[in-house]
C-alpha cells in the first residue's frame, strides 16, 4: 500500500536581528522631552516663566523710589521700563537656550528640556526668538532715552545687552567662569532699580540703591539655586559656575545670606517707611526655600526652591513700592 507522500517542511531561516542604531538616539527618542516638533506650551516653557518676577521687582521699586522724588505715578514710563526688563529676562533664557544648546551645555540637565538641546526647534528659530526680544527691549528702551533726552542712556542699554549675550554666549562666556552672578546683581539688580527711577524723575533717591540691592540680591539666590540644581552637569560640561567653583556646602550657606540680606534691607526702611515691615511676610516663601536648599535629595526638588525665591523677590518688590508710596 503506497503511503501518502509527506509535505516538505522549509528550514527555518535565520531570525532577523533588530537594527540596534545609535544608543543615544534610542535613548533620546524614548525621553519624551526630546523630538517633535516645538508647541506653542514649549516655546512658552522655554521662556522660563519662573524667573520673570525677578524682571518685575526692580520696577515696582524703581518706581515706589520715583514717586517720593515727585509723588506721581509715571505709569507710561514705568511700564516702559517694565517691557524692557521683562524682555530682555526672556531675550536672555532664549540666548542662554540657544548658547548652552548648541554647545552641548543642555544635553544631560535635570531640570526641564531646552529647545535646542531638545531639537524640537532649530538653533535659528531659537536665536531669532532671542534677537526679537532684544529688538523689543532695544525699542522700549530708546523711547525712554528720547523722552528724558538723556543720551549716554544709550551706552548703558547697550551694556546691558552685551552683557545678555555674553552671558552664555561668545568664545569665553562669563557665566562659565563663575562670573554670573556678579552681573547678575548689576544689571538685573542696580540698573534696573536704580534706572528706573531716573528715567522717570532724573534723580536717584538712596532707596533706589538700597532697594536696587535687595532686588540684586534675590535675582543672584535664583541663579544659584538654578546652579545648584545643574552642578553635576555644568562640571561635566567644563562649565564653571560660581557654584561648580565653590562646592554645595558653601552654594547653600551663600544662598541663604543672598536670601536673608534684603530684609536686614527692608527692615532698616522700614524705620523710615513702616510699610516696609511688610516685606517681612515674604519670608513665608523664602524660608521654605532655604530649607529645600539644605535638605534636597533629588536636584529636581531645587526648582520648587528656585520658584519659591522668585516669589519670594516680587512680594519684596511690592511691599516696598506699597512702602514708599504710602
Amino acid at each position: 500500500m503506497a503511503g501518502t507522500p509527506s509535505k516538505k517542511r522549509k528550514r527555518p531561516g535565520p531570525r532577523k536581528q533588530p537594527s540596534r542604531g545609535n544608543p543615544q538616539k534610542l535613548r533620546e527618542s524614548r525621553d519624551p522631552r526630546h523630538g517633535g516638533k516645538a508647541t506653542l506650551g514649549d516655546w512658552i516653557g522655554a521662556a522660563r516663566l519662573r524667573t520673570l518676577p525677578l524682571a518685575v521687582t526692580p520696577i515696582l521699586i524703581g518706581t515706589g523710589a520715583a514717586m517720593i522724588v515727585d509723588g506721581l505715578f509715571h505709569w507710561v514710563l514705568s511700564l516702559l521700563c517694565l517691557v524692557v526688563s521683562v524682555s530682555l529676562q526672556i531675550a536672555v533664557n532664549y540666548a542662554n537656550d540657544y548658547s548652552d544648546g548648541i554647545r552641548g551645555t543642555d544635553d544631560h540637565r535635570v531640570g526641564p528640556a531646552r529647545l535646542t538641546a531638545s531639537k524640537k526647534a532649530t538653533p535659528q528659530a531659537v536665536l531669532t526668538a532671542a534677537l526679537v526680544f532684544f529688538a523689543i527691549a532695544a525699542g522700549a528702551g530708546l523711547a525712554l532715552v528720547i523722552h528724558s533726552g538723556q543720551w549716554w542712556l544709550l551706552l548703558v542699554g547697550a551694556a546691558c545687552i552685551v552683557a545678555a549675550w555674553f552671558y552664555t554666549g561668545g568664545k569665553r562666556p562669563y557665566g562659565y567662569y563663575g562670573l554670573g552672578e556678579l552681573f547678575v546683581f548689576v544689571f538685573f539688580g542696580l540698573v534696573a532699580t536704580v534706572g528706573t527711577t531716573f528715567v522717570q524723575v532724573l534723580a536717584v533717591p538712596q532707596e533706589a540703591w538700597f532697594g536696587g540691592v535687595g532686588a540684586g540680591l534675590l535675582a543672584c539666590a535664583v541663579l544659584l539655586a538654578n546652579n545648584l540644581r545643574d552642578i553635576d552637569q555644568d562640571r561635566a560640561a567644563h562649565k564653571r559656575t560660581l557654584t561648580v567653583l565653590i562646592g554645595r556646602r558653601w552654594t547653600r550657606v551663600l544662598f541663604t545670606v543672598l536670601i536673608l540680606v534684603p530684609f536686614v534691607i527692608s527692615s532698616y526702611l522700614a524705620l523710615f517707611y513702616p510699610v516696609a515691615w511688610l516685606t517681612l511676610l515674604a519670608l513665608l516663601a523664602a524660608l521654605p526655600a532655604v530649607l529645600i536648599v539644605w535638605t534636597y535629595r533629588l536636584p529636581r526638588e531645587l526648582v520648587v526652591a528656585l520658584s519659591l525665591t522668585s516669589l519670594t523677590s516680587v512680594a519684596y518688590g511690592a511691599f516696598l513700592l506699597w512702602a514708599f508710596i504710602g
